[in-house]
């Protein structure tokens, strides 16, 4: 199984939008074919700062939904809303309760 995080840090005037988007939009990624979760984080100290935790069967799986149509729709419009650019990391997902 595969965890992936992408930790975003928006405009501070821009995380409402961002919520907005994620709540708008969240169902259908995690009825992707693959897609057993997607959670959202903030930064307690740091509130322009999220992160999204999802878990995938399989790298591809997570490959393509990156390649669909829907992520082709949601990813622009987020990084519109960066302040800085995304780091995203892919992990093995060895232990889960």
């Amino acid at each position: 199984m595969i965890l992936r995080t992408v930790h975003m840090s928006f405009r501070p005037n821009m995380v409402e939008a961002f919520l907005e988007l994620f709540a708008q939009h969240r169902e259908a990624i995690v009825s992707q074919p693959g897609c057993h979760s997607v959670q959202l984080i903030q930064s307690h100290e740091h509130p322009e700062k999220l992160s999204t935790v999802s878990v995938w069967d399989s790298q591809q799986d997570l490959d393509a939904y990156r390649k669909s149509g829907l992520f082709s729709q949601v990813w622009p419009a987020t990084k519109s809303l960066f302040a800085d650019p995304a780091i995203a990391k892919s992990h093995r997902l060895l232990w889960a309760s």
